[in-house]
């Protein structure tokens, strides 16, 4: 039985190092940036993406969750194809990233650029945007309804402000016009905090901005939310008093956007797990939820297959819905 004992002793003794050789090993292997990262914005200043690309930032190093700063660019040429040509030139670069809205599927479908989502690699969906229909809080309507009325009128009189041509803002206003038989007279600004500031100034007669692109006019008493564009309310505090557009047009409407996060194609697998890792805590901090809350934002997390499965489908909604806009690049 002593025998047995001093065997077994000897056996942990050379067992023990091994295991902390390999728990070492595994540490050392993981990936880590070693320069600043680059965050592309492939939209204009004041926007949602911007808006969203500035606030994650310092969450990063507050949190510390990389060991390097994150540098935050904005690449709004061509409507993002700046920023995502960009991002594609940079091939196994695994410190450049950029943050995506429905542009990434839009820009292409409507210029012809040589670009394709899949041309980036997919990191993670941090969440969907609402769109609003907004008008200047100085006019008299108070539905929906109340102002497409006014609209169907006088065909192409009325000015809608939208963020780029053939981008989201142009599709929701082509939906609304299919919706309702209405024309607008659609004008593209860079970004959507122009957008918001044009609609205060009454250079525009509305605009479909997401929440967070006039949240701080509203709340100055500059604009007013007729409608919330989707089939159920935003239920979150500061937003869920707004209508849906069935509730306040009597039409049920909706369209979500992605907020969604990509890096630089051909990064090897732990690159790619490096940045899911870190975006993934950065939505788990009380900074983000209060973000989302105030910024009517929906809390929608995705990585992995399913996180691609999804930019699938939603590609193909686009592009069937740009078709019928007549908003797809001729051939």
């Amino acid at each position: 039985m002593k025998k047995a004992f001093w065997i077994s002793k000897l056996t942990l003794i050379f067992l023990f190092p091994v295991v902390l050789i390999s728990l070492y090993t595994g540490t050392a292997n993981a990936w880590e940036p070693t320069k600043p990262i680059e965050f592309i914005i492939p939209a204009g200043a004041g926007g949602g993406a911007d808006v969203m690309a500035r606030f994650i930032a310092p969450i990063i190093s507050k949190y510390k969750l990389a060991p390097k700063p994150v540098i935050v660019i904005n690449k709004s040429g061509g409507a993002g194809a700046e920023g995502f040509m960009y991002v594609k030139g940079n091939a196994k670069d695994p410190h450049v990233m950029i943050i995506t809205l429905d542009n990434l599927f839009t820009t292409p479908l409507a210029t012809g650029v040589p670009f394709n989502w899949r041309d980036m690699t997919p990191v993670a969906r941090l969440a969907l945007d609402y769109f609003n229909l907004w008008v200047n809080a100085e006019t008299p309507y108070k539905t929906a309804k109340e102002y497409l009325d006014d609209v169907k009128k006088t065909p192409g009189k009325f000015l809608m402000g939208g963020t780029g041509s053939a981008q989201e803002d142009q599709i929701i206003t082509v939906m609304l016009e299919q919706a309702f038989g209405v024309k607008f007279s659609y004008v593209p600004f860079k970004g959507g905090g122009e957008v918001a500031v044009q609609l205060v100034g009454k250079h525009v007669n509305s605009t479909v901005n997401n929440p967070a692109e006039a949240v701080s006019q509203w709340r100055a008493g500059r604009l007013k939310p007729l409608a919330t564009i989707d089939t159920e309310r935003i239920n979150l505090p500061l937003w869920k008093d707004i209508p849906t557009m069935k509730e306040s047009s009597g039409v049920d409407m909706s369209y979500l956007m992605l907020r969604g996060i990509f890096a630089a194609p051909g990064i090897t697998k732990e690159q790619q797990e490096f940045y899911v890792n870190m975006l993934k805590k950065v939505t788990e901090t009380p900074e983000w939820q209060k973000y989302i809350s105030d910024n009517g934002l929906k809390s929608a997390y995705l990585t992995g297959p399913d996180y691609v499965k999804w930019l699938e489908e939603k590609e193909r909604i686009t592009k069937d819905l740009m078709a019928k806009g007549n908003l797809l690049k001729k051939k």
